[in-house]
């Protein structure tokens, strides 16, 4: 039986402990046997100094080497969120903690300005949003992507941001004079077009019809955008994938891409608890799908496997969606953001050129 607590407004249905804590934050059984209703769970958000902000990695699946993120934790409360595990090196849970529980880390942008006017800095395009989505609520209140946004335009430095998040619309004042510059690209996740189901699985995230506003919002303003179907749930949001790229591309989008569910770690309990609550009927056979595509397990983490699976209905959703794009015209290559513009603006007690 589910140790839930008070979930409306979000993805998670518990809160185990992280997997480096002894005891779980969960709520117990006092033994009054009375029916109380529980306060609301509101969003706590603490701040960290962050020392460096530029984080760096190796990984064949990725499209880029280094990534920023304003923001731990996300309020949107995607369910299926990968980033999940990340809250437990916090000391936190994956669960509820991950999307109540956020962490701003206000020095951001100073940090940024700090990395790129390095002497050994190289530049290369640099990813917004891609553990946490920079975009999330609180980020009307702090602005710490909107000042990440101000420093690398101020170097010219090329951005590729994932989100779902409206606030975007916001910067248009930034990204649109970096897109005529081909600095900046911007990824639109749509999991699926029925409300209902979104607003369960990504509770305080954008409607799929807010979403697709949004992309017509962005590329109206010389934003290129990308409809991301990611990620696509096998007996559950796969029958969308044609109706999901056919929205984003009446929507402007000039390219797409998908990626299939991934379970890391406490994600696979999570999601399977979300099943348990919301889909009981349809559970085992999208875990029948998933452990299809991994070997017998929920998730394969190897590199090469894990964002698309393998066997026969992995390949049917790689054709499905090749077929697709292809029809639409959509890209699945997109043309490289400029690193040629790249350069460090004067700062405080620079020499100045006398001649």
């Amino acid at each position: 039986m589910l140790n839930q607590i008070n979930v409306v407004g979000r993805g998670a249905v518990s809160n185990s402990a992280g997997r480096f804590e002894q005891y779980a934050s969960e709520a117990t059984d006092d033994g009054w046997e009375i029916d109380e209703e529980l306060p609301p769970l509101r969003t706590e958000v603490r701040d960290e100094v962050a020392r460096t902000f530029i984080t760096y990695n190796r990984s064949p699946d990725l499209p880029f080497d280094r990534s920023i993120n304003p923001y731990r934790g996300c309020e949107h409360g995607c369910v299926y969120c990968f980033a999940r595990p990340t809250h437990a090196y916090l000391g936190l849970s994956a669960g509820l903690d991950f999307e109540t529980r956020l962490i701003a880390r206000p020095n951001a942008a100073g940090v940024l300005r700090r990395e790129l006017s390095a002497r050994s800095y190289k530049v290369a395009p640099v990813a917004l949003g891609t553990n946490t989505d920079p975009y999330q609520p609180i980020e009307k209140a702090r602005g710490i992507t909107r000042d990440c946004l101000s420093v690398l335009q101020d170097f010219q430095h090329p951005i590729a941001i994932v989100t779902k998040g409206t606030l975007i619309e916001r910067d248009l004042d930034i990204l649109a004079p970096m897109a005529s510059q081909g600095l900046v690209r911007v990824g639109i996740s749509l999991t699926t077009l029925d409300a209902d189901l979104s607003r369960k699985m990504e509770p305080r995230a954008p409607s799929p019809k807010r979403r697709l506003r949004m992309i017509r919002r962005l590329t109206e303003a010389g934003v290129p955008v990308r409809v991301m179907t990611s990620p696509v749930v096998p007996g559950l949001t796969d029958h969308e994938l044609e109706n999901l790229l056919e929205a984003g591309c009446d929507a402007g989008a000039d390219s797409a891409s998908w990626i299939m569910l991934r379970l890391p770690r406490e994600v696979s309990q999570l999601w399977q608890e979300w099943l348990e609550v919301h889909e009981p009927n349809r559970a085992a056979k999208v875990m029948a799908r998933l452990r299809e595509m991994h070997g017998g397990k929920d998730y394969d983490p190897r590199w090469g496997h894990r964002m698309r699976g393998e066997g026969v209905y992995a390949e049917m959703i790689a054709k499905r969606f090749k077929t697709t794009v292809e029809r639409l015209g959509l890209a699945t290559k997109t043309p490289a953001l400029r690193c040629d513009l790249f350069a460090k603006p004067p700062q405080v007690g620079d020499q100045l050129d006398l001649f």
